[in-house]
């Protein structure tokens, strides 16, 4: 099982050793406008062609994004206590306690345990934490008015078109599908890479405080998921999926939002190599317990 946890997340690790090598190394790198070029095109590719022609079941996807939904919600309020905890600004660990790396982590480990069948509630899950991510995360990173910056978000529009593709169960046409696909190439790698640019600049403090917030994190993901999830009576795949997606390491996109508000991007991107590195550890025992 480690073999196969490790196989998925050797991507994330090789990616930020490179950027972290490249400043090491003296070079360059244009953070504001790979962080700009992510944001307006690679990510809104990435949606669609993650979400085009997904099969859900439209009861089944509805009842697990209102799980999802509340389990965002309640970890929003952790947030507050997080912040009192570690002494850290509320809007600092906001966007790392609600958002967790569903996608390219989160998904690749649940068709792993879970198989096609449980596959689907893992596409739902990330699909409502982006639909809060680049909502709510874009409102609050807006200097002016949030609603025009909401307006201004691409990635908002390819959101809404994937759900309108999901409930009606309608595929894009090849040629659009074949161009989002080739063109969403690109953003994960940049995410990573970008996030090991701003590893080389971190400080030993940043990653102590970076392990105590994974270590409290973790927990709390886990038993509001859980709950949530019994409430609501989930199915127990839907549920175990709910859990281990809510229980991913910080995502990378969290970073990019602190490098884009200008709002201690260093330290954020230490929550996200200090929750992946911890992953190796957690991630097997929630495994064995969940599967």
């Amino acid at each position: 099982m480690l073999a196969q946890l490790f196989a998925v997340m050797a991507p994330v690790l090789t990616g930020a050793g490179l950027g972290f090598a490249w400043i090491r190394l003296g070079y360059s790198y244009p953070i504001e406008f790979v962080t700009r070029l992510v944001f307006n095109i690679g990510t809104p590719a990435l949606v669609l062609a993650s979400l085009s022609g997904a099969d859900i079941d439209a009861g089944s996807f509805g009842l697990t994004m209102l799980a999802t939904a509340l389990v965002l919600v309640a970890m929003a309020g952790l947030a507050f206590f997080l912040a009192w905890l570690l002494k850290r600004d509320w809007r600092v660990l906001l966007a790392p306690t609600m958002y967790p790396n569903t996608g390219n982590m989160g998904l690749p480990v649940v068709l792993y345990a879970f198989g096609q069948s449980g596959f689907v509630f893992g596409i739902t899950v990330m699909v409502t934490v982006a639909l809060f991510q680049f909502t709510l995360g874009t409102m609050l990173i807006s200097r002016g008015n949030p609603l025009k910056t909401l307006v201004k978000t691409p990635t908002v529009y390819a959101i809404l078109i994937s759900l309108a593709l999901l409930v009606t169960n309608t595929d894009l046409p090849l040629w659009l599908h074949n161009s989002v696909d080739l063109i969403s190439g690109f953003t994960v790698p940049l995410m990573l890479i970008t996030l090991g640019v701003s590893l080389a600049s971190i400080q030993v403090r940043n990653l102590k405080s970076g392990i105590r917030f994974s270590l409290l994190r973790i927990p709390l993901a886990v038993g509001v998921a859980w709950g949530i999830g019994h409430l609501l009576g989930l199915p127990p795949m839907a549920q175990s999926i709910l859990i281990l997606q809510m229980s991913m390491p910080v995502a990378v996109f969290n970073y990019l939002f602190a490098q884009r508000a200008k709002r201690e991007p260093e330290y954020t991107a230490s929550l996200v190599f200090c929750s992946t590195l911890l992953s190796l550890v957690y991630l097997p025992i929630l495994l064995a317990l969940l599967m």
